[in-house]
C-alpha cells in the first residue's frame, strides 16, 4: 500500500534568529514596530466604520469631543507577579500566592501612543484584553481626564488566499505533550500511535486510512527532564545519563515515524531549547537516528508551513496559556480567535511572555490568514471553524497533551474536518 504525498513548503524564515546580535537593546522597539504596522491597518478601517470622526493622538484629545484614538493597550493587573515581591520585607508575613489566573475585578486598561497615555473607561471590558494589543477606540475625553470608550475597532481577520480544491483525502496528524521521561508518559500508548500511523496496526480499512497520512506535526513538550537537574548546579556524572535518556527514547520512536513519512518537531517550554519566543529548532544532534532521514524536520515555535497550498500556522501553546493567565474567555479556542482578530500571535510578549528583543520587526504579526491554526499542550481537544467577514475560513485546533489524554488530532486537507486518534492502554477486569 503506497503512502500519499503532499507538496510541503516551510515558511519559518521569519521566526529564525540569524545574524541578530543582542547589544543591550530594550523592548520599546518591538512595541513601536507593532504600533506602526497596526496603525496603518486600523486607520484604513476608520472611513468605513466611523466616517466624519477625526483620528487623533492622546496629546491631541479635547474634552467632550468625539474622536478615534489608535494605540497600544496596557492592562494594569493587581495580581500580576512582580520580581520585587520576592524581595519584599513582608515576604515572611504575607505568603506569595501563585494563582493560575491573575484576573481581578480592579484591573483597568490604559491606552498608549508615542505622545502619551490615557486611562480608559466605558465599553471596553478589561477581562477581554491584554497588554500589547493595538486597537482603535471611538470615544471622548471626560472631565476626569479619562477616555470614555463607546466602540472598539479591532483589525479583524487578515486577508486569506482561496482554499485549494483537493479531490482526495489526505491527513495531517498533530500530537503534543508527549513528555517522554515523565511519570505520566506511557510508552505503549505512543507506540500504538506510531504503529497506527505507519500502518502496522488495524485491518485493511484502517491501514488504507493510515496510508493517506502525509505528515505528522509534534507540537512541543516532547520530553520531560526532572527539575532537579535544571537548577543551575553542576550535574553529577552518574546523573548525566538520566538527562539524555528521555531524548534517546524520543529519538528511537521518532526514527520509526520518519522512516515512513515526514515529521515536523517543534520545541515547547519543557524541551531543551531557548525559553523565549520564537523558540529555535531543537538541535539535530539530539536526534542521532531520526535526523539521518530527510523526512525529519526540526522547526521553530511558532511554526508556519504550506501543505498542498493549505496554509498552516501554530504554536506549542505558550501564547494561549499566557492569554489564559491574563484574560478571560469561554474556552481556549476563543483565545486563539482573538489572536487572529488582533493579528498578533503573541500580544502579551514581551510583557508577560518572553520573546527576543527585535529592533526592526515583530515576527508575531499575522499578515495573511491561515487555513489551519493550531495550539499544542492544551487541557483538552477542541476544534471550531472560524468564519470571517470576507469569506475567510480558519480551522482552529486545540491539541491536548498526549501523555494525559492519549489523543492525537487528524485533519483532512480536503475539507479541513478534524477527528481524533485515541489510544488507551487500560483494561477492565
Amino acid at each position: 500500500m503506497e503512502r500519499k504525498q503532499a507538496d510541503y513548503s516551510n515558511l519559518d524564515e521569519r521566526y529564525t534568529i540569524q545574524g541578530e546580535r543582542y547589544q543591550g537593546q530594550q523592548y520599546s522597539h518591538i512595541y513601536y514596530t507593532r504600533l506602526h504596522h497596526m496603525r496603518t491597518l486600523l486607520h484604513a478601517l476608520v472611513p468605513s466604520r466611523k466616517p466624519h470622526l477625526p483620528v487623533t493622538t492622546v496629546l491631541g484629545l479635547e474634552e467632550g469631543k468625539d474622536c478615534v484614538l489608535v494605540g497600544t493597550l496596557y492592562k494594569h493587573m493587581k495580581l500580576k507577579p512582580s520580581i520585587l515581591d520576592e524581595y519584599s520585607k513582608e515576604r515572611s508575613a504575607i505568603p506569595l500566592v501563585k494563582p493560575h489566573n491573575f484576573m481581578h475585578s480592579d484591573d483597568n486598561l490604559i491606552l498608549e501612543d508615542e505622545s502619551g497615555r490615557v486611562a480608559l473607561a466605558g465599553a471596553i471590558p478589561p477581562a477581554a484584553y491584554v497588554t500589547g494589543v493595538v486597537v482603535a477606540l471611538h470615544g471622548k475625553e471626560t472631565s476626569a481626564g479619562n477616555f470614555l470608550v463607546e466602540d472598539v475597532m479591532e483589525a479583524g481577520l487578515p486577508p486569506q488566499t482561496v482554499l485549494p480544491s483537493i479531490n482526495e483525502d489526505k491527513y495531517v496528524v498533530f500530537v503534543s505533550g508527549l513528555s517522554v521521561g515523565s511519570s505520566t508518559f506511557n510508552p505503549l500508548q505512543f507506540q500504538l500511535l506510531i504503529d497506527h500511523i505507519t500502518g502496522h496496526l488495524g485491518d485493511e480499512n484502517e491501514q488504507a486510512i493510515a496510508s493517506k497520512i502525509v505528515r505528522v506535526v509534534v507540537a512541543g513538550n516532547s520530553v520531560h527532564i526532572a527539575p532537579r537537574f535544571l537548577n543551575g548546579q553542576t550535574v553529577a556524572a552518574k546523573d548525566q545519563p538520566r538527562i539524555a535518556e528521555p531524548i534517546k527514547e524520543l529519538d528511537i520512536m521518532l526514527t520509526q515515524l520518519v522512516a515512513s513519512l515526514p515529521v515536523d518537531i517543534m520545541p515547547g517550554c519543557n524541551d531543551p531549547a531557548n525559553f523565549a519566543l520564537p523558540q529555535q529548532p531543537l538541535h539535530r544532534c539530539l536526534f542521532s537516528g531520526a535526523s539521518t532521514y530527510n523526512t525529519f524536520s526540526s522547526c521553530p515555535n511558532p511554526h508556519q508551513f504550506d501543505l498542498d497550498n493549505v496554509k498552516f500556522i501554530g504554536t506549542s501553546g505558550q501564547n494561549i496559556d499566557d492569554l489564559y493567565r491574563n484574560s478571560d474567555a469561554k474556552d481556549r479556542l476563543e483565545f486563539m480567535e482573538r489572536t487572529l482578530k488582533w493579528r498578533h500571535l503573541a500580544p502579551t510578549a514581551p510583557n508577560s511572555l518572553g520573546c527576543y528583543p527585535y529592533t526592526d520587526k515583530d515576527p508575531f504579526l499575522v499578515e495573511t490568514c491561515p487555513h489551519v491554526y493550531f495550539a499544542g499542550n492544551q487541557d483538552r481537544y477542541e476544534t471550531r471553524l472560524l468564519k470571517g467577514t470576507e469569506k475567510q475560513q480558519v480551522r482552529l485546533i486545540s491539541i491536548p497533551r498526549f501523555c494525559e489524554s492519549g489523543i492525537a488530532v487528524m485533519l483532512n486537507l480536503r475539507n479541513l474536518e478534524c477527528s481524533t486518534l485515541s489510544f488507551s492502554t487500560s483494561f477492565d477486569a
